[in-house]
């Protein structure tokens, strides 16, 4: 089992930064795959960056967010990060990070554990 803890979201204006993390504990040895979603209210969940541990911390970024968004871990702090520049209001959601032994599943919203979510709001 691996405990996943998020923290980092808040409020924010337009075209500022936020950095969401993620602690992992417990048996973290099957946290292989690793990713950030989003729900908004009304919206599906969707994925917006992961990171492959088997293919040399492989990272891969949604198109909606590439350029502003940067996925990366701390290995030695079981923690994964989410840098997050230039938000815009379409960025406002529940972010989620998800943890996994495949890639396959993590990317189709399947990975064997949640985070509980952080709520992240982008406003004037």
């Amino acid at each position: 089992h691996v405990q996943l803890v998020e923290s980092g979201g808040g409020s924010v204006q337009p075209g500022g930064s936020l950095r969401l993390s993620c602690a992992a504990y417990e048996d973290t040895r099957s946290a292989k795959v690793m990713g950030w979603f989003r729900q908004a209210p009304g919206k599906e969940r969707e994925g917006v960056a992961y990171l492959n541990i088997y293919a040399s911390n492989t990272v891969s970024h949604e198109d909606s967010v590439v350029d502003r968004f940067t996925i990366s871990v701390d290995n030695a702090e079981n923690t994964l990060y989410l840098q997050m520049n230039s938000l815009k209001p379409e960025d406002t959601a529940v972010y989620y990070c998800a943890v996994g032994t495949s890639l396959y599943d993590l990317q189709r919203a399947r990975p064997k554990y949640w985070g509980q979510g952080t709520q992240v709001t982008v406003s004037t």
